[in-house]
């Protein structure tokens, strides 16, 4: 090889390393961070570009750069960089920088020790990226969930969380001071929750709760929970699952509150319609006096009238067996409708254990109308029927149902103004459901002004009403396992409705 070829191979090769080295300088000039270089003694042997930049061009040594930190920083990151430099391991730290305009910001820098044959660091070589952006959203996340916690710890009911199989991951402090829980023990939180509730309650909230979590159907029952005095309340329970974007259920949240307060003012109040029933059924009762008196007086009357015809017959000379007999057969009639009428009103007054039998609701209409008969024709109403005639038989009391429907009759007629020409009862039995049969009453007076409310104890439209009628009727329907409702008619009146369920076939 010639001398010349050697110079033009050496001007290449000092060619391609100088080209490299600008690359490498235009690569380290360009990436999103600063890039530097320090020796040993913590002398800065290079700086790229974007850190001159951003921190002018003061920036000779380590200590002038410690300089620009924060002063809530400065110990913490003296401390790591010393421990680094003397160890010769890597150093990592996120701190606050001032740059050359006064304002600090967020950096994470980082810087790897470059070492020669001896295991000596020869150089350090790191980088400083800005995080300002990052740190902002993490305390914009921290404010949020610190407002979050506060917010679920405010809220007046026993919130929770639950993994996909049930376990117990989060209550918050009013569910923990329930429980008489440490709030910052998941565990103890979780080994309590098989021994919270009510003996009989649990076995069907665990079920309920495992169907749930299997099916992903959301969770609603009550139940009483046991609170940390050793009391059990009633609570109302809810909880829906939490989905991924490919509708995997990732946890559950759930919330019960206690409703103790409303249970027992409803049971209070269930007890009370009861006492209230039984003494509104003599009041009711003694009202219908009249008609009963002129009901038993009818057969009575009839019995004497024989009585004394049959006397006549059988004293005449020659006496007149025939029509004697005739008018003893009408006397025996009389006695068994006497006796009839006799049984209805004991039925009605006397006082006892509930006892439910299978009867036909129609023929219960016909005894309450005929009761009525007196008060319904003083008013001129006219009834009109429309009654299944293969309307199934149910099981009830008696004494209560017919109660109900003397309320409802008697409040239809007083609903309707005694002027209005149009005065008429439809009483209707159905049989639209196969397990239920209706029966309702409809009258053409001016209606119910708020349906929603006459339902409420107390609450009446009559001057002298005590406003427990329909309240103590669907307490009666709903105690035979049916439902009562009401209804404004398109036109004139309303319609109350109740459904009694069919007697089960023997």
């Amino acid at each position: 090889m010639s001398n010349d070829d050697g110079l033009r191979k050496d001007a290449a090769f000092r060619e391609h390393t100088r080209n490299s080295a600008e690359f490498a300088l235009d690569l380290l000039d360009n990436v999103p961070g600063h890039m530097w270089s320090m020796d040993p003694a913590g002398r800065f042997i290079y700086r790229n570009r974007s850190m001159d930049a951003y921190f002018g061009n003061g920036l000779q040594d380590h200590g002038a750069w410690l300089e620009r930190i924060h002063k809530d920083d400065q110990r913490f990151v003296a401390t790591t960089w010393r421990r680094s430099m003397d160890a010769g391991e890597p150093f990592d730290s996120a701190h606050r920088l001032r740059g050359a305009d006064g304002a600090f910001r967020w950096f994470r820098a980082s810087g790897r020790p470059s070492k020669d044959a001896h295991g000596r660091v020869t150089v350090w070589h790191g980088q400083t990226i800005d995080i300002e952006h990052q740190k902002k959203a993490e305390e914009s996340l921290r404010a949020r969930s610190v407002e979050l916690s506060l917010l679920v710890d405010m809220v007046p009911s026993n919130l929770w969380r639950l993994t996909p199989d049930g376990t117990t991951t989060l209550v918050n402090r009013r569910m923990a001071d329930y429980l008489g829980l440490d709030l910052s023990n998941v565990s103890d939180v979780a080994s309590v929750m098989d021994t919270i509730f009510h003996p009989d309650d649990a076995d069907a909230v665990y079920a309920e709760l495992t169907r749930c979590l299997a099916t992903g159907e959301r969770f609603s029952m009550r139940y009483r929970l046991l609170r940390a005095d050793g009391v059990y309340r009633w609570m109302s329970g809810r909880a829906e699952p939490m989905r991924d974007q490919d509708g995997n259920i990732v946890q559950w949240f759930g919330l019960c509150h206690d409703i103790e307060d409303q249970v027992q003012t409803t049971a209070a109040l269930r007890r009370s319609a009861e006492k209230l029933a039984r003494a509104t059924q003599a009041a009711n009762l003694s009202q219908l006096s009249a008609s009963i008196a002129h009901e038993v007086n009818q057969p009575l009357a009839a019995i004497a009238a024989d009585a004394d015809a049959c006397l006549r017959w059988l004293s005449a000379e020659p006496a007149n067996i025939e029509r004697g007999k005739r008018a003893a057969e009408r006397i025996t009639l009389g006695v068994a409708a006497a006796v009839e009428v006799v049984s209805r009103i004991r039925a009605l007054f006397k006082h006892q254990p509930q006892s439910r039998a299978v009867e036909d609701v129609n023929r219960l209409v016909y005894e309450v109308l005929d009761l009525m008969s007196d008060e319904i024709a003083a008013t001129t109403t006219r009834i009109d029927l429309v009654l299944d005639q293969h309307l199934p038989k149910v099981a009830l009391d008696r004494v209560q149902v017919q109660q109900v429907l003397v309320n409802l009759i008697r409040n239809g007629i007083q609903a309707m103004d005694t002027t209005n020409p149009l005065r008429s009862l439809k009483i209707v039995s159905s049989h639209d459901h196969p397990d239920t049969i209706r029966i309702s009453v409809e009258d053409t007076g001016s209606g119910f002004k708020d349906p929603e409310r006459v339902f409420e104890p107390f609450f009446t439209t009559k001057g002298n009403g005590m406003g427990m009628g329909l309240p103590i009727c669907r307490s009666i329907v709903e105690a035979h396992g049916g439902k009562l409702w009401v209804a404004n008619n398109e036109t004139l009146g309303a319609t109350v409705t109740f459904a009694l369920p069919v007697a089960s076939a023997t």
